[in-house]
């Protein structure tokens, strides 16, 4: 089952170390990152780049819902 992680409300870096706590802890999988800032949605995107993670994002009502999957 993917796990969802609500990052909404949270200022930088609180979503982008939420998100690398939840890669480090999974080491692989999929997980998916509620996030409501496109800061927030822009750090974690290049975040996971970073990690070799793939990422998708879906943006509805000025909320991004991040899909992580290694």
């Amino acid at each position: 089952m993917e796990e969802i992680k609500d990052a909404r409300g949270l200022l930088c870096p609180e979503p982008l170390l939420i998100t690398k706590q939840e890669m480090e802890r999974l080491g692989g999988g999929t997980f998916k990152v509620l996030v409501n800032t496109a800061a927030a949605r822009d750090n974690i995107t290049r975040l996971a780049k970073n990690q070799n993670w793939k990422i998708e994002v879906s943006e509805k009502d000025g909320e991004y819902l991040l899909t992580l999957t290694k």
